[in-house]
């Protein structure tokens, strides 16, 4: 049996090489028997070769792909089926979506043909496997779910270079974002405050570029913690170019990620849906300075529109490189934040500092609490009550999981409650 012309071995040698490795940890890789199934060869390689298809937060691939799966979806394109008949399929799931996409679904199609191959899927694979890249979809366990807020718009999959295990790091995370024409100003606070973020265990994310970019993970590296860098390109694709060498570190150390495959160049419009991927994986974005005109207030709006928090750093009132972040701050609700200490409170882990060793310490810890509380710990703040649905979706633990934790803290004096919300003890 084949599937686009390939066989089950042939799929499995092409995509095999790519799966990450908690995935080839969980049991034997072995293809697919089926178009249905989230760990079936087809549907990974169907994913695969989707990221090349469309440009980069394509709703309407999003949207098929979402009613039908990845793998008709993908038959549906490299087939040449009729519209009608997609409409038909993706009405069998959400009549509304079918209507919808009534009038633009045959351009759609005709979009994304020109692109299909197999030459060109199987050499997606091979140069991914060459990298020793991965590729990691929705429905692996280490897929950081929060990307998943941009609806139709979320990425089909994502081609990883470095410590696949760090995605799970994520949901404890800030993005430092800012101009490439930086002052020393800028840089010096970018650094300062990825090297403070990084002491008390946050990853920083942000897009590899000269600038305030360059300096975020500079700082990083230096204070021996891991970083990571969207990539508007493919993630074999060391882009600017005179950043080479430390996108080489950050791979190292932590993680280049891309919804593109490998092969691909970096364009101005990719720069700018990269810029959403920075927000929506990021627990917070901070815009650390920017003038009026700065790519970096493109990410404030993706981190805004999906409700994500957002700060933006002062500077003097006479620079234009600030003029940005002013703006932020007078006309969009950003959160003015100064520190370290600020932005792990904008992020919503307020009350910790690091250690003399540099180790991250948290008021309210204990040596012996297990994993749980821990995460539950440093989910509460002192001054802002959650939910204990707030609370899940920052911990990544069940509801039942999270109640009774924060039943055990209640009982220790260490978790309070009030009209609902829960709060950490002073």
């Amino acid at each position: 049996m084949t599937f686009l012309g390939l066989t089950d071995e042939q799929l499995s040698a092409c995509v095999g090489p790519v799966v990450p490795a908690p995935t080839r940890q969980a049991g034997p890789f072995t293809p697919g028997s089926g178009e249905t199934g989230p760990s079936t060869t087809r549907a990974r390689f169907a994913r695969g070769v989707m990221t090349a298809l469309g440009e980069p937060g394509d709703t309407d691939a999003g949207a098929i792909v979402g009613a039908i799966g990845p793998v008709r979806a993908l038959r549906a394109i490299v087939e040449g089926w009729e519209a009608p008949r997609v409409l038909d399929l993706i009405r069998e799931n959400d009549p509304a979506m079918a209507d919808g996409m009534q009038g633009r679904l045959a351009k759609a199609l005709e979009r994304w043909r020109p692109r299909a191959s197999q030459s060109a899927a199987v050499r997606i694979f091979e140069s991914a496997g060459h990298l020793r890249a991965v590729l990691v979809t929705p429905e692996d366990a280490c897929w950081p779910h929060a990307v998943d807020d941009l609806g139709d718009g979320a990425p089909h999959a994502l081609w990883v270079r470095g410590d696949v295990g760090l995605l799970g790091s994520l949901g404890r995370s800030v993005a430092l974002v800012g101009a490439r024409a930086a002052t020393g100003y800028g840089e010096h606070v970018a650094m300062e405050a990825a090297s403070g973020l990084a002491d008390r265990g946050f990853l920083t994310v942000s897009g590899g570029a000269y600038g305030i970019d360059g300096a975020v993970h500079r700082a990083t590296l230096a204070s021996d913690a891991a970083t990571v860098a969207f990539l508007a390109g493919g993630v074999d694709r060391l882009y600017p170019a005179g950043h080479t060498e430390l996108l080489r570190r950050v791979a190292e150390r932590g993680l280049l990620i891309a919804e593109l495959p490998c092969g691909s160049s970096p364009t101005k419009w990719r720069f700018l849906m990269r810029n959403r991927l920075i927000a929506a994986a990021s627990t917070a974005t901070v815009v650390v300075e920017a003038g009026r005109r700065s790519g970096s207030l493109n990410t404030a709006g993706h981190a805004a529109t999906i409700g994500r928090p957002l700060g933006a750093v002062p500077g003097p009132v006479t620079s234009p490189a600030s003029s940005g972040c002013h703006r932020l701050i007078r006309e969009y609700g950003a959160e003015c934040v100064t520190s370290a200490e600020e932005i792990a409170e904008l992020a919503g882990f307020a009350g910790e500092a690091p250690s003399a060793d540099g180790a991250e310490t948290t008021s309210g810890r204990d040596a012996s609490d297990g994993p749980e509380a821990i995460r539950v710990i440093d989910a509460l703040s002192a001054r802002k009550p959650r939910s204990v649905g707030e609370l899940s979706i920052v911990t990544g633990m069940s509801t039942r999981d999270v109640i009774a934790t924060l039943g055990a803290l209640d009982l220790d004096g260490r978790a309070r409650h009030r009209d609902g919300l829960w709060l950490k003890s002073p």
